[in-house]
């Protein structure tokens, strides 16, 4: 199924080449081909909503007003809307998944045939209106404090030998800083943990967060 044009070549690139973030894209194995069809779909009921089309961190996303509300993309497993606010929603079809055990705000909703799409256009739509309101409503999700957070012990090690990586992290805005604690430690290994924290030292020093 062709995607049906946005009048938006940047985020075209996403449907054709993927989000560039690994040695797959613009390839055939890129998960965008996996779920061509389930994409497209979506794409169509996102584009007949009202919403924004965009492209942020590599992935077609869709905005009300100056507000993130919803991500479309392609894991390996299935297609997915991905719910910014997704933990304020009502759910009442139960559909929505959380991305991981320490996501705080995220829910996604998964596809794995282009059926499944059609036969759940009406809930989607439902749910994107819910979505739609609550940034009309101007609802905040209440994020767990990053001191909350329990630190990995290579980090805490690192920040206690490099005062101007300490300064620089306790800088960050706390999303910021709760992104780097949480991607960090979900490396199994101690020697994956120090790379990580290795390679993005000068992001921190430079006071940015993961994606920017």
């Amino acid at each position: 199924m062709k995607s049906p044009s946005s009048q938006n070549p940047d985020v075209d690139v996403f449907f054709v080449d993927g989000c560039g973030r690994c040695a797959l894209g613009a390839t055939p194995a890129c998960k965008v081909n996996t779920w061509k069809e389930e994409l497209a779909l979506l794409r169509q009921i996102l584009l007949q909503s009202g919403l924004t089309e965009t492209r942020k961190w590599g992935v077609a996303c869709y905005m009300h007003g100056a507000n993130n509300v919803v991500l479309l993309g392609a894991l390996k497993h299935c297609a997915t809307l991905s719910f910014f606010k997704g933990a304020l929603m009502t759910d009442p079809e139960k559909l929505l998944q959380k991305p991981g055990e320490n996501s705080q705000a995220m829910r996604y909703l998964r596809f794995t045939s282009p059926g499944q799409v059609n036969d759940q256009r009406l809930h989607i739509n439902a749910y994107l209106m819910e979505a739609v309101g609550i940034e009309e409503a101007g609802q905040k999700v209440s994020f767990k404090p990053p001191q909350e957070q329990v630190m990995p012990e290579e980090l805490t090690n690192v920040l206690n030998n490099d005062p101007d990586l300490a300064a620089a992290f306790h800088k960050l805005t706390p999303g910021r800083r709760r992104g780097y604690i949480l991607f960090f430690g979900a490396a199994k290994q101690p020697k994956t943990r120090l790379e990580r924290i290795s390679k993005y030292r000068e992001k921190i020093l430079q006071g940015k967060g993961m994606q920017d």
